[in-house]
């Protein structure tokens, strides 16, 4: 697809293509996510790194046209409905934030990286996540029963590209600006923070 295409990384150093396609469309299709891929995401997302095991992580999903897919959409931000809506799954990231009646300061550590595990599987599997802190987090809790030692951290959308031309003038130039990223000089230091890594 076109849109794929044109949101390809241009790292300045060789990765792998998953890491090079992966990106966060805003247009996605209306064709419905395999079961079978969608189990597979998060089987992906189980497998992730986590301090001792702990798995902190927990995921509610909503697939349109189920009541959980619409409930889910309902959290979002007006700004983040205007394209996520079309996204056939929606859903709610949660990590875990106490642990034995202590802080679990590695827990939204860990979600992260069951997120990134689930978005490597999906760009493998020709699917696209596209993670949003846009939702209402206090409503999300209530409306998800979420227990106080979880928080709602993020919402996220997967589906098929679709079109940029089906979104808004606004969102579509997002949707087709190229991709950019820091310079790895400002990004790692060696030494002390800010002094860039001498074999960048």
């Amino acid at each position: 697809m076109d849109q794929i295409e044109i949101k390809r990384a241009r790292p300045e150093h060789p990765v792998h293509e998953l890491v090079a396609t992966r990106f966060s469309p805003r247009a996605f299709l209306q064709d419905d996510v395999a079961a079978g891929d969608l189990r597979s995401l998060l089987a992906a997302a189980s497998w992730a790194a986590s301090a001792g095991n702990g798995q902190p992580w927990r995921f509610a999903l909503g697939v349109r046209p189920h009541a959980a897919w619409e409930a889910l959409a309902d959290l979002l931000d007006e700004g983040n409905q205007a394209w996520a809506r079309s996204a056939p799954v929606l859903g709610i990231a949660i990590a875990q934030v106490v642990r034995k009646e202590r802080a679990l300061a590695t827990g939204p550590y860990d979600l992260g990286q069951a997120m990134a595990m689930l978005s490597l599987e999906a760009t493998s599997r020709g699917l696209h996540v596209h993670q949003m802190a846009g939702f209402d987090h206090e409503r999300a809790r209530g409306a998800l029963a979420i227990p106080e030692d979880f928080a709602p951290l993020a919402a996220f959308a997967i589906g098929h590209v679709g079109p940029s031309s089906a979104l808004p003038d606004d969102l579509r130039a997002r949707e087709l600006a190229p991709r950019a990223r820091r310079p790895l000089a400002e990004t790692v230091f060696e030494g002390a923070f800010g002094t860039a890594a001498a074999w960048l």
